[in-house]
């Protein structure tokens, strides 16, 4: 059966999501819209908008063409913010990548997504620089470097005559953003994402009843990271356009984060359960007041129950799930009460414009409530398919415009979903997505290394950790740490291998498919 969102339809307006986020900014024109939490650098919303404005015209006026495609290779910061918007304004496509990849990660991404620019830190220039060479970029502007051909400064302090104007444009055949994921499987994939489908995410999480999105007045932590779509649309589109005060942090410091909280009454935060289970379980936090948090919903991986319960108890603050993926731009369920005391457990309802079905995992058939099966989304939020690959998509969205989640899960009689577990192979390390296949192709280029197979390993702090299972080549007698280390060494510290036990064979289906589950068993 199909299900529908408790919360009444809303109409979407057809426009970019520069022209929706502009609009909405100059409400707010003297309130504070980011302070960088590392240095306490406040910039008012009006500042916001026409630093915006500066970087849209002097892309344009150095040759940038509406279609090009610009990186943001970053951790987060006001300029982030910035440029995002700047380049959606001037009509470029963003493609946002993890600043933990490595230089050879990251020129993947910029050959695959055809890159123009990257914009990048100046702690990431060293790998920014290496991904270039090797992606052929010509173009590359350094956040925080005051002088030079590169400086985002020299962008920042452009001279404008006027606002920038935006162009019209189709918002739902228009890519705005690439963010990179690897879906229910593989490598990872150019996500498109229209203007329409961020825009509408706006408006579902604005108007779901009883909805606890960011309000005028509101502090948000701004710790989830702006590359990943979670941070990208919750704290950053939906946050700002309501008038909240985001304070950015570059990555996770557990001193700082209580000192941020503590000093700007921080009462919203999005966050992932690591961090979540640090508020609950570290000494640090009982130096700190906490006590203006009101708010978190924690998202991007799974937080059991009786953790959610016992932390929220803890700490005095309601602790809710949402759910979503990046091809749904990302929020597709959330629980609509702030206080969360109904349905724990729960990821929550469907957010406005979206339905969805529980459908049997072989066949596809609708199954009725409270039975098990895979969870199917039909929204006008879902991504308009991956970059270059009509396979992928074709095997994600069928032809009745239903994305196939890979999760599996249930929902009850008032409408709220479970996820009980999931199709997909991914591994989440600390909400951190890892694809299998990438460390397999991996382990299988190290010369003492027949065949491989890779599977999460459950722990306590990360949630998974991946755990390679590997055959040797005959009278070869490298160690487990020798093989850890070699993976350490050439890809991003959330990838690497975190346990190898070593096997005879690997298990394989008559086709050659690794039958990973019963590694997952065994373990």
């Amino acid at each position: 059966m199909i299900i529908k969102s408790p919360s009444p339809e809303v109409t979407i307006p057809d426009i970019s999501l520069p022209v929706y986020f502009l609009q909405r900014l100059a409400n707010y024109d003297q309130e504070v819209a980011l302070i960088e939490g590392e240095t306490g650098r406040e910039i008012s919303y009006a500042t916001l908008k026409n630093n915006i404005h500066s970087v849209a015209t002097a892309l344009a006026q150095r040759g940038f063409k509406p279609g090009d495609v610009f990186g943001l290779y970053a951790p987060n910061s006001p300029e982030y913010v910035i440029t995002y918007h700047a380049v959606l304004l001037m009509g470029g496509v963003v493609t946002t990548a993890n600043p933990l990849y490595s230089a050879d990660e990251l020129a993947h991404q910029l050959k695959h997504s055809h890159c123009k620019c990257l914009f990048t830190d100046s702690e990431l220039l060293e790998k920014a620089n290496a991904a270039c060479d090797i992606a052929d970029i010509k173009h590359l502007y350094v956040y925080n470097q005051e002088t030079g051909n590169n400086s985002f400064k020299d962008l920042i302090d452009q001279p404008i005559e006027a606002e920038f104007s935006p162009l019209h444009i189709d918002a739902d055949s228009t890519i705005a953003v690439l963010p990179y994921s690897s879906g229910t499987t593989g490598l990872p994939k150019g996500v498109m994402l229209s203007h329409k489908n961020l825009v509408t995410n706006c408006y579902q999480l604005d108007y779901q009843i009883d909805t606890s999105s960011p309000r005028y007045g509101d502090r948000l932590i701004g710790l989830i990271p702006l590359f990943h779509i979670f941070g990208m649309t919750v704290n950053m589109n939906v946050g700002l356009t309501n008038g909240a005060t985001l304070v950015t942090m570059r990555r996770f410091n557990p001193e700082l984060f209580l000192q941020l909280i503590e000093k700007h009454q921080i009462n919203m935060a999005y966050l992932v359960p690591p961090v979540i289970l640090f508020l609950g379980n570290d000494p640090l936090v009982e130096q700190y007041d906490i006590g203006s948090l009101e708010y978190i919903l924690s998202g991007a991986a799974p937080l059991g129950e009786e953790q959610s319960l016992s932390i929220s108890a803890h700490i005095q603050c309601p602790i809710v799930q949402g759910y979503g993926l990046t091809e749904a731009s990302p929020v597709t369920h959330r629980i609509p009460d702030k206080l969360g005391n109904t349905h724990q457990g729960s990821i929550g309802v469907l957010v406005p414009n979206a339905e969805a079905m529980i459908v049997d995992v072989n066949s596809h058939q609708p199954l009725p409530v409270g039975e098990s099966g895979e969870l199917f989304i039909r929204s006008p939020q879902v991504m308009k398919g991956y970059l270059d690959n009509p396979e992928a998509t074709a095997a994600t969205i069928n032809d009745d415009g239903w994305l196939q989640t890979g999760d599996i899960g249930y929902v009850d009689e008032a409408g709220y979903f479970y996820i009980a577990d999931r199709l997909k192979e991914l591994i989440k390390y600390n909400a951190y997505q890892v694809a299998p296949a990438e460390l397999e192709a991996l382990l299988l280029t190290h010369d003492d290394i027949l065949d491989a197979a890779v599977v999460p390993a459950p722990d306590p702090k990360a949630g998974e950790i991946p755990k390679a299972f590997i055959v040797l080549h005959k009278d070869r007698l490298v160690s487990a740490e020798q093989i850890m280390q070699w993976t350490e060494d050439r890809i991003a510290s959330y990838k690497k291998i975190r346990s190898v036990e070593f096997i005879e064979q690997i298990p394989k289906s008559p086709s050659g498919k690794i039958l990973r589950r019963l590694l997952r068993d065994k373990h």
